[in-house]
């Protein structure tokens, strides 16, 4: 039997063998090898190539379970939450409510024309068995003015609902005359406050502008002209994950990527842009409401999670070289709060923004025609001087 000792000082090992008629030697062999086995284990050039070959046979191990491991996760079906009956957010129960006061309104028509390609159900980002989810509206070349060069400023339409309602199809009939202009278009669904609290949204929104851009080239899109719209909470989550851009902490994706989320433009319909000020939490934080909408996305009342009420107000991101924002708003003031002021701090740090109020307009005015085309001519004259053709 051949048996390996390693001397103090020496750079090898010696092979000794220890046959039937060295066995009175095997103990003391057996200390030796004991005392010394340790510490010159490293030296021993037998035990190196032994410890390579553990080490690297691990490694491989590792290198060959993690990738299939993740494999596996990301190739789970897609499997939707089940459907609430109080998500009544959308433009039937909308227009329901409003065409009393408003008689001449009519619900925007979502159809899409010979001039649109419409891509449905691209999934953007999975969480296990949770696929969320993106239509991709494109303009058709050769169908008017979707004659426009390519590659095609994008820009991605988030939906309202108070953080914990609605619908991506809220904002189709808006990406749909997008489209028809020559303008791509993705309307988004993000997980509501009743899945996942703040701020999964703004990750997730975060998310759809990564996956877009690093799939540009397959939709001829061009990724340094991408713009986030939003309506109401919509509005508010775009303009929150437009102007933090710049910031890791808001985007976990960015650690295991290099394609950007940030946009150069947001545009900004209702939404507010400051959770922190007294007239915003007159109605955000009304202790009638167990919760109030921005409540249940916080996880807290004002004075329970006064942090995320304030980290969660565009208006604590106004800095130079930030995106350029467009405020549409209704003729209702709450909806409103903190505009004036970040439009002040943008402009004193020569930051460009603009603002459309349309008179005797309720809530979720964009839902409906004459105002939805009102928008649109806002947002495409604001974001043609603002991302212009390169």
């Amino acid at each position: 039997m051949l048996f390996c000792t390693a001397i103090v000082g020496s750079s090898s090992c010696d092979l000794i063998d220890l046959d039937q008629k060295s066995q009175p030697s095997i103990e003391a062999y057996g200390i030796l090898a004991g005392l010394f086995l340790a510490r010159n284990i490293m030296q021993c050039s037998v035990w190196r190539s032994l410890l390579r070959v553990v080490w690297c046979g691990w490694l491989t191990l590792v290198a060959a379970i993690i990738p299939a491991t993740l494999a596996a996760a990301a190739a789970l079906p897609c499997v939707a939450p089940a459907p609430d009956p109080s998500n009544t957010y959308d433009a039937e129960h909308t227009y329901a409510k409003l065409h009393q006061a408003y008689p001449q309104i009519r619900i925007a028509s979502a159809a899409v024309p010979d001039s649109v390609h419409k891509l449905a159900n691209l999934t953007y980002v999975q969480y296990g068995s949770r696929c969320l989810q993106l239509d991709l509206y494109l303009p058709v070349p050769g169908h008017n003015a979707a004659n426009l060069a390519s590659p095609r400023p994008l820009v991605i339409l988030v939906h309202g609902g108070g953080w914990r309602a609605g619908f991506r199809d809220e904002f189709a009939p808006m990406a749909v005359r997008l489209a028809q202009r020559g303008w791509a278009a993705a309307t988004v669904s993000y997980r509501l406050s009743g899945e996942a609290g703040y701020p999964a949204a703004i990750h997730d929104v975060r998310a759809a502008v990564r996956w877009l851009r690093s799939h540009a080239s397959d939709y001829q899109l061009d990724g340094q002209r991408f713009a986030l719209a939003g309506g109401s909470a919509g509005g508010q989550i775009a303009s929150l994950a437009g102007v933090t851009g710049h910031l890791a902490g808001f985007d976990p994706g960015a650690a295991s990527s290099e394609v950007s989320s940030a946009v150069q433009a947001i545009v900004n319909i209702d939404g507010l842009s400051d959770f922190t000020s007294a007239e915003a939490r007159r109605y955000e934080d009304d202790p009638a409401k167990h919760p109030s909408s921005a409540g249940a996305w916080f996880g807290g009342r004002y004075a329970e999670q006064t942090a995320r009420w304030s980290e969660a107000s565009p208006i604590q991101y106004v800095r130079g070289g930030m995106p350029p924002i467009l405020f549409i708003g209704s003729s209702q003031p709450r909806f409103s709060v903190g505009r004036a002021e970040m439009m002040a701090r943008m402009q004193a740090l020569g930051v460009a923004s603009a603002v459309l109020v349309l008179p005797d307009t309720p809530h979720s005015f964009w839902l409906f025609d004459p105002w939805l085309q009102a928008t649109l001519d806002a947002t495409l004259a604001f974001l043609t001087q603002q991302l212009p053709q390169r």
